[in-house]
């Protein structure tokens, strides 16, 4: 049974611009769900993630028994980096494009009210949060999984992109990205290992299963055992690589010959001119440190 708080108000965080405008009907949705149910709500819209963050931050100095994004991974991920190793829970009304936080730990989407709910009891657990250290940077926290290689080189060209608009942009960048498709100059330093160096077309570290709307990249992450799991991708060939694509969706990618799993706590990542990406955003160049810190977070969620 996941241990119960009394919430009586909220502070209400929305981005308008995820799920494509969606997460403001949700928000409003909720909002007037947990008027039902009693509880205040101090409602944020912040103009651009800086704005967002002041708000939140200012919100969490006046006191608030959680704070509650409406929105998808992005929104989260701002939360994370002012909740992280702090008591006040994370609530979500899933409002995004992926929803891979919702995914993950049973959270309704499609029905903001149902979401609200979920708050108002005030049942939580405490889960894992990844933690992206870059060389002379402050910490990044993320939720569900950090990528480097193919994955952020597609990502970087669609950053680059001002058309097409929506997932079609995305699809034309990773059709230009299979076009350059390389084996990458891996250095991957595993707790305190020796470092191995191998040449990969991508690598992801899970703190949970899913990114990018439903991908099972680690499927056998727990997001409760202290470790990330870590998936690597061997091939340089389009065709194994568009092959393996399907594959990802179930989590059966992991059993072919040119993909190979590892766990650790901590792993220290090298690639030259490679970004790392994490919970969809952009988070730092390489060379970064990501690790695993057990207990980081409070989270609401079903009972």
């Amino acid at each position: 049974m996941n241990p119960h708080r009394e919430i009586s108000r909220v502070t209400l965080l929305t981005n308008p611009a995820a799920g494509h405008g969606n997460s403001r009907h949700a928000a409003e949705r909720a909002l007037a769900q947990f008027q039902r149910r009693g509880v205040d709500v101090n409602h944020l819209v912040g103009s651009d993630p800086q704005h967002a963050r002041q708000l939140l931050d200012e919100a969490l100095a006046a006191g608030t028994d959680a704070v509650v994004v409406a929105g998808g991974d992005g929104v989260i991920s701002l939360a994370l980096q002012v909740l992280a190793l702090g008591d006040i829970p994370l609530g979500i009304i899933p409002a995004g494009t992926g929803n891979d936080h919702a995914r993950e730990y049973g959270l309704p989407t499609g029905d903001p009210e149902a979401a609200a709910d979920i708050v108002a009891d005030g049942r939580t657990t405490t889960v894992d949060l990844g933690r992206i250290v870059g060389d002379g940077a402050a910490p990044n926290w993320f939720g569900t999984v950090m990528a480097a290689g193919f994955d952020s080189l597609v990502s970087d060209r669609v950053n680059r992109m001002r058309w097409p608009h929506g997932r079609m942009r995305y699809n034309v960048a990773m059709v230009a990205e299979l076009s350059k498709l390389r084996l990458l100059p891996f250095r991957l330093t595993f707790d305190d290992d020796e470092p191995l160096d191998i040449e990969l077309t991508m690598a992801a570290f899970g703190n949970t299963r899913s990114y990018g709307g439903g991908m099972l990249i680690c499927p056998g992450a727990d997001h409760s055992d202290g470790l990330l799991d870590v998936t690597m991708v061997h091939s340089g060939s389009r065709t194994k690589l568009i092959r393996l694509f399907p594959t990802v969706f179930k989590g059966t990618h992991v059993n072919l010959d040119e993909v190979s799993t590892r766990r650790a706590k901590a792993i220290r990542v090298e690639c030259p001119g490679i970004n790392a990406y994490a919970d969809g955003d952009y988070v730092a160049p390489l060379p970064v440190t990501v690790s695993a810190v057990p207990g980081a977070l409070q989270i609401l969620r079903p009972q």
